[in-house]
């Protein structure tokens, strides 16, 4: 029997690094909202091994694939003798900061605790989650959540009631930017490596108590200072995207897409319209609620 899993997207309205750890990665704090932009994976029992096709010819279908590392340990962790044949439709693009070889992981992970009786209980899937990417265990929930330690670490915040009624633009540039390299260049800007604690939390009160203009005056990332000094048309989008009626445009973690936030459909969509007629058919854009509806 086959199971397909809608496999979701984020973006993060803040990111902010407060040092560098002894295990080498970043201590974080960031504001993580679920995005309405999917892939979709769908698996289908097998006698043994797992493997993996796509329908995306640049997404490795091996084990650096994060869908066949996410099999690998569940089997490892529950014991359970058999395969799994994975079938991956790509939609979120690659290399973006939006955590689609994440999300994907996770939906292996719910995927095939779900087919195979539930042999984990939930702190049991967020470990393995966790030891798969700092952004897996998020994707395990579909609601915002404020992510501490290398972004693993969650708390619910709830909804973000000043997000109600905006839509979200996406714009990925057509080529994708390394989270290590972002993270190796980001000592070059000492002022961002050690940032001032607490304002996920700060960003996170005020749009869930419906501050919009005070909340989204919060948005902010750390990451921004290497990646658009290297790729200053990353910040000619978020200008353009602003001067359309955005009221905030921002990367999402470690780039390349920038994504903005609009009053309303009718604005937004004239918005897209124009950015594409400026940037060129280059660029991909999708553009959704803000709010992910509930189920």
């Amino acid at each position: 029997m086959r199971r397909v899993r809608s496999s979701p997207c984020k973006v993060n309205l803040l990111l902010n690094t407060l040092g560098r750890r002894p295990d080498g990665f970043h201590e974080l704090e960031t504001l993580l909202l679920p995005v309405a932009w999917s892939d979709e994976l769908e698996l289908e029992a097998t006698g043994d091994g797992a493997t993996l096709e796509c329908d995306h010819p640049e997404v490795p279908c091996d084990g650096r694939n994060l869908v066949l590392r996410a099999a690998a340990a569940f089997f490892a962790a529950t014991g359970v003798q058999a395969g799994a044949r994975f079938r991956l439709t790509k939609r979120i693009p690659m290399a973006a900061g939006l955590g689609g070889g994440s999300s994907n992981a996770a939906a292996a992970l719910r995927l095939l605790n779900e087919r195979f009786g539930s042999p984990l209980a939930e702190a049991a899937l967020a470990g393995l989650a966790s030891s798969l990417g700092s952004d897996v265990p998020f994707f395990l929930q579909s609601e915002p959540a404020i992510g501490r330690g290398r972004g693993e670490r969650l708390e619910a915040v709830g909804g973000l009631r000043a997000l109600d009624g905006l839509w979200l633009m996406l714009v990925h540039p057509g080529f994708g930017v390394s989270t290590p390299w972002a993270y190796q260049h980001l000592a070059a800007f000492p002022e961002m490596v050690n940032g001032r604690p607490g304002r996920a939390a700060r960003m996170a009160g005020l749009l869930a108590g419906g501050d919009r203009p005070g909340g989204l005056a919060e948005a902010f990332n750390s990451l921004e200072a290497p990646v658009l000094a290297k790729y200053p048309v990353l910040r000619l989008y978020q200008d353009f995207l602003r001067e359309m009626g955005a009221l905030t445009a921002l990367m999402s973690g470690s780039g390349s897409t920038t994504f903005a936030l609009f009053g309303s459909r009718e604005v937004a969509e004239p918005a897209r319209t124009r950015f594409l007629e400026r940037f060129g058919a280059r660029c991909w854009t999708a553009l959704v609620p803000a709010v992910v509806a509930g189920p």
